[in-house]
């Protein structure tokens, strides 16, 4: 083990109960100090933001917080706070999180992380040089991995599965003997190539630069920039709407 993954979410109290999150923000320097004492030389924080409650102030203080920890995170993760139907979240509307809101949010994690030297590599993630996650540059590259514990998703060369959703569903099955997976599909050749450039399209690789219309298309303009090797990259605010670029890529068969 290299590194472990902190689930801090926020140092705000008001925005934990909000997320329905049981640890307070004492707990976070306690959980480091524990880390150190056990020999493990790195960690990774995990932030969300737009919670209930929360404001500029609030969301700044807990990036602040973060990097003030000694040591100091080499890898954080930020993401959205997003609203999936069923859940508590979803019944009540004045939880919801406003997308100008959250993309001021995105805009002040990047600007705060970036200056205290952790560089993005993906939408959601920041880290120091030579920390990003190898697990989940996996991911975005297309390899193999894994699905192990409810709700897992799980691929290899094209196949992908996932398990039963419910931790009891998963249990069962596993105490039976039976198999936990839930369904599974394979991807065809041209689904593997078109899936591979919109997780590439996330990262600061980015895509080729045949695979997008750029001075074709209006709605591009200020979204893209020109990366290593002549790659297309996202620009910060190219970030905060890379599904409306995503929706722009190419057919395959048609990049040159």
């Amino acid at each position: 083990m290299t590194r472990i993954s902190l689930g801090v979410q926020s140092l705000d109290p008001a925005v934990l109960a909000g997320l329905g999150r049981r640890h307070d923000a004492a707990a976070v320097p306690a959980a480091v100090r524990a880390i150190g004492a056990a020999g493990i030389g790195s960690y990774s924080v995990d932030l969300i933001y737009g919670g209930a409650g929360e404001t500029d102030a609030s969301w700044v203080s807990t990036l602040e917080g973060v990097l003030a920890l000694d040591p100091a995170p080499s890898h954080v993760s930020a993401y959205a706070l997003t609203v999936e139907p069923g859940t508590p979240l979803w019944r009540d509307r004045s939880r919801h999180p406003d997308d100008d809101v959250q993309a001021g949010r995105y805009e002040l994690a990047d600007r705060i992380l970036g200056a205290a030297g952790l560089s993005w590599y993906e939408i959601s993630n920041w880290a120091r040089p030579g920390h990003e996650s190898r697990h989940n540059l996996n991911y975005w590259a297309g390899g193999d991995y894994l699905a192990i514990g409810a709700a897992a998703h799980g691929h290899r060369g094209g196949l992908r599965w996932w398990n039963l959703r419910t931790p009891e569903r998963y249990m069962s099955a596993v105490s039976a003997g039976r198999s936990p997976v839930a369904a599974s599909e394979q991807l065809t050749p041209g689904e593997r190539s078109a899936e591979s450039l919109e997780l590439s399209l996330r990262t600061r690789a980015g895509v080729p630069a045949g695979s997008l219309p750029l001075g074709e298309d209006e709605a591009l303009e200020g979204l893209l920039e020109e990366g290593e090797a002549g790659r297309l990259v996202l620009t910060l605010r190219g970030r905060m709407l890379a599904n409306e670029v995503a929706y722009r890529l190419k057919p395959v068969n048609e990049i040159t």
